[in-house]
């Protein structure tokens, strides 16, 4: 007989669960907060256009994300298509992403394309990152690449998303990116990659739907304010004022609100916890009358410039308006994170007028700003083992947000897999 297990979050990683669960023949409750599912793959109306408030691509590597889309009979939604790239450096737009791009790039000596190229070839051939997970990753990077590389390729992708973390990331992190995107390439030359017919609100909906023909529940603006726990057991979730009887609760929120739903925990795992550092972000959305570039993705070093890149998207998914995603990665606690919206309107506005100088000020339709405070796990080497086990020692509950893939980036493939995955173990 089915079990009633509570699931938190309706992020990639929740629905996942839920999903699961309920193809299993359980009842998940699903307890979102916001007003939609999705987490940071929900979609908002840009004046008549649905959209993500966050950028999402898909890699021909995503298995997970493309074997939901087949069970959910939507594998004809997805397409595939070949990108540039490019990079904004000392005041010229170059191209970027292949071997001849690298050759061809004014800023660096051959040694030093030489070395960053072998150090991004030998990275898409490991397969074993736990060598590389007591490593820093800046050291392990210089010592590959050397100093000029670092210094021309690699410095302000660090310090524009890290700050004062920059110092203290595990290589096996890094590396995870570099694989990913370099996985991603059909051929030495050409990068391909994906979008879904309507976004990532294709995929949730078709979940949403999935979740609920099988006996699921999903209920928004409804956050748990307790877990529930006595004599070592889960007994439920405390909604407002009222107190749910569940037979499990697994848990799928940022780990920094664990704490506050779950005061009860043992006090070293609640230590642990809040020891989770995170990067936000505050994500600016362009809807323009024209291009800026040609580029998927384009990385920046410009010393007017406090992005390490921005995306524009409507170069991988064809969209009636020019759409670019400008974010500003920066640790919450950091007084940038605070600056109003239209601060950060004014500097993207700015940027993509140097980037492009045929853009005029009647190009910019429209500007958003998004902000979210826990964007990106800060993964220092070691990460994995110290956070808690995602079974934790209260009978009935389970753990888990982005951070547990590590070393993989955050990402809908990886949510969806471990999502996936958490829900079968609990099963059997």
């Amino acid at each position: 007989m089915g079990q009633r297990i509570a699931v938190l979050g309706a992020g990639p990683m929740g629905l996942a669960v839920a999903y699961q669960l309920a193809r299993d023949g359980h009842n998940p409750v699903v307890f979102e907060a916001d007003d939609r599912v999705g987490g940071m793959t929900a979609s908002f109306d840009f004046s008549g256009l649905s959209i993500e408030r966050y950028y999402h691509f898909h890699c021909i590597s995503d298995h997970a994300f493309l074997t939901v889309l087949s069970e959910l009979g939507l594998a004809d939604k997805m397409h595939w298509v070949e990108t540039k790239m490019g990079y904004w450096y000392q005041d010229q737009l170059q191209p970027w992403g292949n071997p001849i791009a690298l050759l061809k790039f004014r800023g660096l000596g051959l040694i030093a394309k030489i070395r960053y190229g072998l150090h991004a070839f030998l990275c898409t051939k490991r397969n074993d990152w736990k060598p590389l997970d007591n490593v820093e990753a800046t050291g392990w990077i210089k010592r590959w690449v050397g100093p000029q590389a670092w210094e021309v390729l690699w410095r302000r992708l660090f310090d524009y998303k890290f700050y004062d973390y920059s110092d203290n990331l595990s290589a096996a992190w890094i590396w995870s990116r570099i694989r990913r995107i370099g996985r991603s390439r059909y051929s030495l030359f050409k990068e391909k990659l994906g979008y879904l017919e309507g976004g990532s609100d294709t995929l949730l909906r078709a979940l949403k739907a999935d979740i609920e023909a099988n006996g699921g529940d999903i209920r928004l603006q409804t956050p748990v304010t307790r877990v529930v726990i006595e004599n070592g057991k889960v007994q439920g979730v405390e909604v407002g004022t009222t107190v749910e009887a569940f037979d499990k609760v697994i848990s799928t929120i940022p780990l920094p609100f664990v704490p506050r739903v779950m005061p009860d925990l043992p006090s070293e795992i609640l230590a642990k916890y809040k020891a989770v550092k995170n990067i936000a972000v505050v994500c600016v959305i362009a809807k323009l009358s024209k291009p800026v570039s040609e580029n998927f993705w384009l990385n920046t070093n410009d010393p007017e410039m406090d992005i390490p890149g921005l995306v524009e998207y409507s170069n991988l998914r064809p969209l009636d308006q020019h759409i670019v995603y400008v974010p500003f990665y920066v640790p919450g606690e950091h007084p940038m994170f605070s600056e109003p919206d239209q601060a950060f309107l004014d500097k993207v506005q700015r940027y993509l007028k140097k980037i492009n100088p045929a853009l005029q000020d009647e190009d910019f339709i429209e500007l958003r700003a998004s902000r979210y405070r826990y964007a990106q796990p800060i993964c220092d080497p070691g990460y994995l083992e110290k956070l808690p086990p995602v079974s934790l020692p209260i009978e009935g509950l389970w753990v888990a947000d982005t951070s547990y893939y590590y070393p993989e980036d955050r990402g809908i493939s990886e949510s969806i897999d471990f999502g996936r995955q958490m829900a079968r173990d609990i099963s059997s």
